[in-house]
C-alpha cells in the first residue's frame, strides 16, 4: 500500500513538471541587440564640401585599443572604469566597421578611389591613411543615478606617400560631445557615427592640403597636430 503511494506521488510530481516545462532560477535574460555603423553612408553632418579630387587613397589596417577590441559596445565611467554592454554588440568587428564608414566618407567628399586594406598585391594608390583609434565609447557620469552622458572619439592618423612611405602630414581628432542619455545604444551609435564624419573632415582637410603628386620629388614634410571638438548638443 505504501509502494503504491509512493508511485502515485512520483507521477503526480512528474505531471507537475510535465505541464510546467522546467523550473526557472531567475529571469530570462534580455535578447542581444547587435549595431553596425555608417547608417547615412558616411556623410553626416560634412563640414567640408564635396569636391571632386583626382586623389586615390588607400587606407591601412585599423590600429585599435585593445579594450576596445570585442564585440560589446563600451561605455566608460570616469577615469579608469569601463562597462561592456553584455547585450548591445558591434554587429562586425569595430575597426572594419571604422574604416569601412571612413573610406565612404571621404568618399562623399570627392575623392576618385578610396579602398580598404586587404587590397590587391599590385595596387597603387597616391595616398595611404593609418588610423590609430585610442577611444570610441560612451561616457556615463561617476553617479549611477544620473543618466547626462556624452560620447567621446579620440583617433591618431598619418597620411603616406605609398610610393616611398613618407609621413606628409600627422594629426589628431579629438571628438567629444554631451547629450548622451546613459543606456541609449542606437543614440551611442549615431553619435559616434557623427565623430567619425568629423574624423572624416580632418583628413579630406588635410588630403587636399597636399602638394600635386610628383613621384620624381619628393614633397616636404608638413607635420601638422590638429585637434577637433564637436560644439556642445542643443
Amino acid at each position: 500500500m505504501r509502494c503504491g503511494m509512493k508511485v502515485a506521488r512520483l507521477v503526480c510530481l512528474g505531471a507537475m513538471i510535465g505541464s510546467t516545462g522546467c523550473f526557472s532560477l531567475g529571469r530570462t535574460p534580455p535578447p542581444q541587440k547587435h549595431f553596425v555603423l555608417g547608417a547615412d553612408g558616411g556623410s553626416r553632418d560634412a563640414t567640408v564640401p564635396p569636391v571632386s579630387f583626382d586623389i586615390t587613397i588607400g587606407v591601412r589596417r585599423l590600429k585599435l585599443a585593445s579594450y576596445l577590441a570585442s564585440p560589446f559596445m563600451v561605455v566608460r565611467r570616469g577615469p579608469n572604469q569601463v562597462d561592456f554592454a553584455e547585450f548591445h554588440r558591434w554587429g562586425e568587428p569595430l575597426e572594419a566597421g571604422i574604416n569601412r564608414v571612413v573610406a565612404g566618407a571621404l568618399l562623399a567628399r570627392g575623392f576618385r578611389e578610396v579602398a580598404v586594406a586587404p587590397w590587391p598585391a599590385r595596387a597603387r594608390y597616391d595616398y595611404v591613411i593609418q588610423l590609430d583609434v585610442v577611444r570610441f565609447e560612451g561616457m556615463a557620469p561617476d553617479d549611477p543615478d544620473s543618466a547626462e552622458g556624452g560620447v567621446l572619439l579620440l583617433a591618431t592618423w598619418e597620411i603616406a606617400r605609398q610610393l616611398d612611405g613618407s609621413v606628409l602630414v600627422r594629426g589628431t581628432t579629438d571628438y567629444q560631445r554631451p547629450g548622451w542619455s546613459v543606456g541609449d545604444y542606437p543614440a551611442l551609435v549615431t553619435l559616434l557615427d557623427d565623430g567619425l564624419g568629423v574624423l572624416a573632415d580632418d583628413l579630406a582637410v588635410a588630403l587636399a592640403g597636399l602638394p600635386p603628386r610628383e613621384p620624381s620629388t619628393p614633397p616636404p614634410s608638413r607635420p601638422t597636430h590638429r585637434t577637433r571638438a564637436a560644439p556642445p548638443a542643443g
